[in-house]
């Protein structure tokens, strides 16, 4: 009986070769691309939301409020503008261009951060640096995919920041307003890459 089991056994799976063979048919690897970026984009809403609630640790600790001049950065990216409405009419090459353009201003300012913090040892500074590696190993899978597509890329002016930050309040402040800004950035960008899928497959 035990030889008759496995007879039959080892024939179902030897029927079934062909379809494990074809498991991953084209269309889903043509889509891959827009899975690792919007995997890697769901990682670094996880670093920043990390890194916003230790910073509202430190900012009970000196009795801050988090709404108080939540304007210190003129040129981030707008974000007012962009609405899970207008997902749906994304086209592929000028989103993913705007996106890139985005990013690499994000990773001039919090580089920017990164620099302030250091120099008031500020405790997040390692997981700034972790955010800040991921952040341009999204901007690199972005340009790839961007140049397979032929989508052109765009250029920001370099912000104006300032060199350094006087008080640890100071830092507290501007990390607080970035990241809370940099959040909604990658809520947007994450729903934009899936919906830009389907589209992605179809010129790839």
């Amino acid at each position: 009986l035990l030889d008759s089991s496995s007879s039959l056994l080892l024939s179902l799976l030897l029927a079934q070769l062909p379809v494990f063979s074809s498991a991953s048919p084209v269309p889903h690897r043509r889509s891959s691309e827009l899975d690792k970026l919007s995997n890697q984009t769901r990682n670094l809403m996880k670093l920043t939301q990390e890194l916003l609630v230790s910073g509202d640790v430190d900012m009970k600790e000196h009795a801050f409020d988090s709404d108080v001049e939540s304007h210190r950065f003129r040129s981030l990216p707008e974000m007012s503008n962009r609405s899970a409405n207008d997902l749906n009419n994304l086209e592929l090459k000028p989103t993913l261009s705007q996106l890139h353009a985005d990013l690499k201003l994000y990773e001039h300012h919090f580089e920017w951060l990164n620099r302030v913090s250091k120099k008031h040892q500020h405790p997040a500074v390692p997981k700034l640096v972790e955010m800040i590696k991921e952040m341009k190993a999204l901007i690199n899978l972005l340009h790839r995919q961007m140049q397979r597509i032929e989508a052109p890329k765009l250029t920001n002016p370099t912000p104006s920041l300032p060199p350094h930050l006087p008080y640890h309040f100071d830092v507290l402040q501007s990390s607080h307003e970035l990241l809370q800004h940099f959040k909604l950035f990658c809520d947007w960008a994450y729903r934009a890459f899936l919906s830009l899928k389907p589209k992605a497959s179809a010129v790839q």
